[in-house]
């Protein structure tokens, strides 16, 4: 008979896979980075359990050596209980070396995949992974279904951490796989219940409800009452997602009363702390501290020092509500000095960084410094041990970027205005630097520019550099003059909307539309908002937590900045927007609206006020913009479409984003037209069209600046320093039109993009220019195109953008081309120009201009890192200059745009953003021109002018 095996489910598996916090979570000060429940690590799996390490088994009755390996695992068990992972992690390698000497592969598998789980606890996941795969790999030549198993659900807990869901659905899908294969049904339901998790994590909180419910069934059924109270515990956290507090907390209690009734004292620690967060939901802070010191209790009766630091940190960010900042100040010292003893830096960082906050609440600045940097240093020491992994990079940074941004407010407090420009720098596209830094040989970016190279950039690219951080309730405002003069500004926030707001009714007042197919909403956030989690980790999918928005007054609630950092107070009803949900102002599906003209490239948005010259005949003179009440204002023969007497211009959005952005800096902008302005924005700055901003004469900004952007200042320096590789390029011009139209799934339909003339007459006009041959129809399928962008000094791309994730590839973006079955489908996705082959590292093209006549080709998903789409994968493939556009474009009026362009680049002999102004003014003021921002204002040039 096989013996009773020694289990560890009484063993914590913290960290491993953390929850994401939302609507109507404990109200949190605006600094903190908040902690989630902890009912998902019950269903992570130990690999000392089912029988590997049961008394009488082949690990104990084997000669000296094998004892002495069983008797190191057994240690790393009893280091683990006590939360000393250094010390597991010692005595796991000591015993892994053992049983590799003596050839006892399973215990060697199963001191790989615990070795792993000891990193997990660390926060270090990327090593943690790298001991899970061998893990996996010999169970699987053993074979060891069972432990594969096993493995597959911890390596999918350390890809959720990393924020890669797709590949912890993933590995928790093949575990559940085997589970059903081998009919073991306690794995099937854990499994279950992880991809419930899963979806939790990804805002998808109706399938992560369906998954926990299936994995109930299942443990009821084959009576594991353990496995019920834990999956029971992660319903109530789904549904405290959905601001369902009362279903929380009655789940959450049923949770508490079967791990009471089989004295599991671990998972009753972990209820009782998510029972604190449910009252913290509910604004009942009293309560929700009495349930965090009950968890604390609990987990020091049982020496679990993990639990530990994470109750502490709770109960400060619990009297930090009740504005007890003294009690506040010691449970985050308490937390912290727990995080440093058992070395988990990750902790470490978010302790900090809650502690630092408390300190800027209490004006004690100096000392919110202090943490606050020793934070940031923590965390650029975790981005450093990803090496190359720009997704996982990428991820983390979420929940990291909040402390940068709390640095800037308190450097700018104290009256250090020029080292929150650094911070500012450093907090952001840090990703994308170290990715170009590897392509183009470069040692890795350690170190984000100093104010001395800041200065330095502004002098070598002779342009006026504009930086702008949205911190709290404070647009910050940097400007560096090509002198190397630093100027500070700030303005406040509207109190009687939000900024994501503004920018949405400014996108809607110009009535984007154009290029494009899909039902992309062009209004409204570009990403779903963003919440924090437990010790760093953040959801980029997830809704916004409650409170995320507080200390604004009641109109404002209810709206939230995709970006913004939680605050306290804001009890408003904010919307839960998941990836793949189309946002009630989404345009309509393909066809909806029937008889438009093909004069346009895409479908009309169903919710966008009229685009004038849309509403019938109306001769190509110029056209007046609509005020917010969709009321036609006079026709005027001016290049301006409003005067200053106009009483409409006050309250017109892209006026009032005028007065917000460049109002506070116009004193120190450049006079002179033809002197160029890089505007470095952020969060949801980058859908603004700066050229299409309305100043107090009722004019453009693109009528009096020469314009630009970029994703960061420290991104301008690789491009400038670079400029030799492509300064030569002899390569032909690849210019692209109109190519066969892929298809793409509509509804329950594959059906082709509708093909674009007025794009194809954009290619043949711009080929002709530049003595060319424009790749047409057929020819320009997408392994012909990949395999002619290598070697191309110039691409242009006129075709169907894709705002969209296309083909699950997790990566928004895409360009269509003509398919080539079997292989391609016709879409040039972001992803594919970022990683051609994951074997090896991907060309640098040789294009000094890439070109996206395309819709939304500027648009991604905005996370921390910047915005993440095709403009980023280009600016990583080496393209020192790109144009890309921030909405759907207008097919016929594009053509004259992009003509007039590529004139004054070619022939002209314009630098890109001279050439770009140019053209755009010739949009306001020739008789075959059309003075509609919608028609022009699209399109911006990013990176280098020359």
């Amino acid at each position: 008979m096989k013996p009773h095996p020694i289990t560890l489910k009484q063993v914590l598996f913290l960290g491993l896979f953390t929850l994401c916090l939302t609507p109507g979570q404990f109200p949190v000060l605006a600094r903190f980075l908040s902690l989630p429940g902890l009912d998902q690590e019950q269903n992570t799996v130990s690999l000392e359990q089912h029988g590997s390490l049961a008394p009488g088994d082949a690990f104990v009755e084997v000669d000296s050596k094998q004892a002495e390996a069983d008797k190191l695992f057994k240690q790393g068990l009893r280091h683990i209980r006590r939360s000393e992972f250094r010390k597991a992690l010692q005595s796991w390698q000591q015993a892994l070396v053992i049983y590799k000497q003596i050839g006892h592969r399973l215990g060697e598998a199963h001191s790989l995949g615990n070795l792993g789980r000891a990193y997990a606890n660390l926060g270090e996941y990327k090593q943690a992974i790298n001991y899970y795969l061998p893990s996996i790999a010999i169970a699987r030549k053993i074979p060891d279904r069972e432990g594969e198993a096993r493995s597959l659900t911890n390596l999918g807990f350390a890809y959720g951490n990393l924020g890669d869901y797709k590949k912890a659905i993933y590995y928790h899908q093949k575990s559940l796989a085997i589970a059903r294969e081998i009919e073991h049904r306690e794995g099937e339901a854990r499994s279950l219940s992880n991809l419930g998790n899963a979806y939790e994590s990804l805002g998808d909180y109706k399938k992560a409800i369906y998954y926990q419910l299936e994995a109930i069934a299942i443990a009821r059924e084959i009576e594991d009452r353990e496995g019920e109270a834990g999956s029971l515990g992660n319903l109530a956290n789904a549904y405290r997602h959905l601001g369902d507090y009362e279903k929380a907390i009655d789940y959450q209690l049923q949770s508490l009363a079967i791990k009471r009734e089989i004295q599991n004292r671990r998972g009753e620690a972990y209820s009782l702390d998510n029972l604190g967060i449910a009252y913290g939901n509910l604004g009942d802070y009293k309560k929700a501290i009495n349930y965090h010191r009950q968890s604390l209790g609990i987990f020091r009766e049982i020496g679990h020092r993990k639990g530990e630091a994470h109750a502490l940190e709770n109960l400060g960010i619990g009297y930090g509500n009740l504005e007890k900042y003294n009690k506040a100040i010691d449970y985050h010292q308490q937390s912290i000095a727990i995080a440093r003893e058992i070395g988990h830096r990750k902790g470490e960082a978010i302790s900090l960084n809650n502690l630092g906050a408390t300190f800027l609440e209490i004006n004690q600045l100096e000392q919110a410094q202090t943490h606050l940097f020793d934070a940031i240093e923590i965390w650029e020491d975790i981005r450093q041990d990803l090496g190359n992994q720009d997704d996982w990079k990428v991820s983390i940074f979420e929940a990291q970027a909040r402390t940068y941004r709390l640095l800037q407010q308190v450097l700018v407090a104290l009256g250090k205005p020029k080292q929150g420009l650094e911070i500012s720098e450093q907090g952001r596209n840090r990703a994308l630097i170290d990715l170009l830094a590897a392509r183009l040989s470069e040692p890795p970016q350690t170190k984000a520019p100093t104010l001395e190279d800041i200065q330095r950039i502004a002098q070598q690219q002779q342009a006026t550099l504009v930086e702008y951080s949205i911190v709290d309730d404070q647009i910050y405002i940097w400007v560096i003059a090509p002198t190397g003069e630093i100027t500070f500004r700030s303005n406040t926030l509207p109190q009687d909307t939000t900024l994501a707001e503004l920018v949405k009714v400014s996108r809607m007042q110009i009535g984007v539309r154009g290029r494009g197919n899909q039902g992309v909403a062009d209004y409204g956030y570009d990403s779903a908002p963003l919440t924090p989690q437990f010790w760093g980790e953040q959801d980029s999918q997830s809704p916004p937590k409650l409170g995320d928005l507080g200390g604004l007054t009641k109109t404002r609630r209810g709206e939230q900045n995709s970006q913004s950092p939680p605050k306290l107070g804001d009890l408003g009803g904010l919307t839960k927007t998941r990836r793949g949900e189309q946002n009630s102002q989404s345009p309509p599906k393909l066809g909806d609206l029937g008889g438009l003209t093909k004069t346009r490239r895409g479908e009309q948005d169903s919710q966008s006020p009229p685009k004038l010259g849309d509403l019938g005949g109306l001769t190509k003179t110029r056209r007046t913009l609509i005020n917010t009440s969709i009321q036609q204002l006079p026709n005027q023969n001016a290049a301006s479409p409003l005067n200053t007497n106009n009483s409409n211009l006050l309250q017109h959005p892209l006026h009032q984003l005028y007065q917000l952005l460049i109002t506070p800096i116009v004193d120190v902008l450049p006079i002179t037209a033809s002197d160029r302005i890089i505007f470095i924005p952020h969060q949801e700055l980058f859908l603004v069209s700066f050229a299409a901003l309305l100043d107090d004469q009722g004019k453009y900004l693109i009528e009096n600046h020469t314009i630009l952007t970029a994703p960061s200042i420290q991104s301008l320096w690789f491009t400038r320093k670079h400029w030799h590789r492509v300064q030569h390029s002899r390569g032909k011009p690849l210019i692209v039109g109109n190519p066969t139209m892929p298809t793409i799934k509509i509804g329950l339909e594959q059906k082709p993009l509708t093909p674009l003339k007025g794009a194809e007459t954009e290619a043949l006009t711009i080929a002709q220019l530049l003595n060319t041959k424009a790749m047409i129809g057929l020819e320009a399928t997408e392994p012909t195109i990949v395999r002619k962008m290598a070697k191309a000094s110039v691409i242009h791309f006129a075709t169907h953008g894709l705002l969209d994730d296309v083909n699950s590839i997790d990566y928004p973006g895409a360009i269509a081309l003509a398919p080539e079955e079997p292989d391609h489908d016709g879409f040039l996705t972001s992803r594919e120009i970022l990683i051609t082959d994951q074997h090896r590292k991907p060309p640098l093209l040789k294009a000094k201009l890439v070109v996206l006549s395309a819709c939304d080709t500027g648009r991604g998903e905005i996370k921390g890192e910047g915005v993440i789409g095709l403009s980023r994968s280009l600016i990583a493939a080496g393209v020192p200059s790109l144009v890309v556009s921030l909405w759907k474009i207008p097919d016929h009026d594009t053509v004259k745009l992009m003509r007039e362009f590529y004139t004054n680049i070619y022939t002209h002999k314009m630098d890109k953003a001279k050439a770009m102004r140019e053209a755009m003014l010739s949009m306001l003021n020739d008789p075959d021109g059309n003075p509609d921002p919608s028609a022009w204002a699209a399109f911006t040039v990013i990176g280098e002018a020359r």
